[in-house]
């Protein structure tokens, strides 16, 4: 089973990449982001919740976001592999998704880490909020807290995986077409 967590800040191309990574290699995209904006769209308890957080650009609690994800990976019980993107974003939810895949006998096979400039980051973003309608992405002071959360609590994430010898950055600048490239380089040799 091939379990990607697919990692990078805000605007890297997450999302983006894992359109194309999860037809390639026939895996289920969990984006975290996603689940939150469904439950957000449809006003349930855990949305209305995490909108709270997100909309001052805060990380949504553990708790929340590892009930949700864990609800999406037992709603595909035959899948070859996903891609998580946009989670774990602690070492608290780094080991509490290890701990939830040690118990179907899997494992996260890498975590792949999209690397983007903060000024590309904000560009991106802020393009990103002329047409998505999401207030967080065009909101120049909410895009600088939501990079300086990730830098200050998710970026640190990167070195749970690099101890378990799991971690691959990749280069995300360029086209969409040779960002793709790469991370299928980096995938085809695990």
């Amino acid at each position: 089973m091939l379990n990607l967590v697919l990692f990078g800040p805000p605007g890297a191309g997450k999302g983006t990449q894992s359109e194309f990574l999860v037809k390639r290699y026939s895996l289920v995209h969990l984006s975290t982001g996603d689940l939150f904006r469904y439950n957000i769209k449809n006003e349930t308890e855990l949305g209305l919740l995490a909108k709270s957080f997100m909309d001052k650009g805060a990380l949504v609690p553990d708790s929340v976001t590892i009930s949700m994800l864990e609800d999406a990976v037992n709603k595909n019980p035959g899948a070859k592999g996903f891609i998580f993107d946009g989670f774990p974003r602690t070492n608290a939810q780094a080991e509490a998704l290890d701990a939830f895949l040690d118990g179907r006998d899997v494992s996260i096979t890498s975590m792949i880490a999209l690397e983007v400039g903060e000024q590309e980051l904000k560009a991106r973003l802020l393009e990103r909020g002329k047409t998505s309608g999401r207030a967080d992405d065009a909101d120049p002071g909410v895009i600088q807290n939501r990079i300086n959360t990730y830098n200050k609590e998710t970026a640190p994430v990167k070195n749970y995986y690099d101890t378990q010898g799991k971690y691959r950055g990749v280069d995300g600048l360029g086209s969409i077409e040779e960002i793709t490239n790469r991370l299928i380089q980096v995938i085809d040799s695990l």
